[in-house]
This record gives C-alpha cells, sequence and structure tokens, in this order.
C-alpha cells in the first residue's frame, strides 16, 4: 500500500513537473511575440515607417480539402502597419475553386478566420512573411485572436 502511493506521488510529480516546463516555454514565447509587437509598434509611433503603407505580408500554402497533394490551396495576409488589411484564401479542389476575402481592423479580424487564416494573419504581424508553413512554431492564443471583434 505504501508502495503504490509512493508510486502515485512519483507520478503525480513527474506530471507536475512536465506541465511546467510546457507552462514556461510557453510564456517565453509569449514574451518574445510582445516583445516583436512592442517593437514593430515603437517604428510606426516614432515615424520611421509609413503606416498606410502595406508592409506585412505572409503566405501559406496547405491542403484545404485533402484530395490532392501539392498543396495547391493557399491564404495570404497582406496589412499595412498598424494591422489593417485583407486575408485572401483561395480553396483549390479538383472540381472547383472558392476564394475569400476577411478584411482586418488593427490587427484583428473583423469575420472568423480559419486555422490556416490565423496562422497567416499573425506571421504578417509579426513579419514572419513573406512564406509560412502551418508547421512554424507560431503560438495560439486561443479563441480571441480568431474570433470577429464584437
Amino acid at each position: 500500500m505504501l508502495v503504490a502511493v509512493a508510486v502515485a506521488g512519483l507520478v503525480a510529480g513527474v506530471a507536475g513537473l512536465s506541465i511546467a516546463v510546457v507552462a514556461h516555454n510557453r510564456v517565453n514565447q509569449v514574451v518574445e511575440e510582445c516583445g516583436e509587437m512592442l517593437r514593430r509598434q515603437l517604428q510606426v509611433a516614432s515615424g520611421e515607417v509609413d503606416e498606410r503603407a502595406l508592409r506585412d505580408l505572409a503566405i501559406v500554402h496547405y491542403d484545404a480539402l485533402k484530395e490532392m497533394s501539392g498543396h495547391r490551396s493557399f491564404s495570404l495576409a497582406v496589412l499595412n502597419a498598424v494591422g489593417d488589411g485583407v486575408v485572401l484564401s483561395s480553396i483549390n479542389g479538383r472540381t472547383e475553386t472558392r476564394t475569400y476575402a476577411k478584411a482586418v481592423q488593427g490587427g484583428h479580424p473583423v469575420e472568423m478566420l480559419s486555422p490556416e487564416e490565423n496562422q497567416v494573419l499573425r506571421a504578417a504581424r509579426l513579419g514572419k512573411g513573406p512564406i509560412v508553413s502551418m508547421d512554424d512554431p507560431l503560438p495560439d492564443f486561443g479563441d480571441r485572436a480568431s474570433t470577429a471583434r464584437a
């Protein structure tokens, strides 16, 4: 009985330590991203860049319909320095293509975004473009970034 309690305590301790390491890494990612966003916003505030000029661009290619190889579908974010712009997506299948344009204001989507659109928007805002992969380690901050503004 005592051995079982000791083993359970050990397992719980190792699990807790693992969670702490993951949380620590996540916090470091968030701090780095916030620092990068502040640096880019200071450039705008100091007048170093024209806030109306398009400067942030990113594109991600993917296989949206899981039916054809080659990652023919794509999402493209084009934004100015204050985060206003558009996310364009082209979903390409064997028999049809659909194109979507979604507005972005102040770095936030006006409409809900797909995971691919959310990834390309974050990459553009961080200056990580032009070519981004869905495997790139951009942190996901939950539903706030992918939902429409109220």
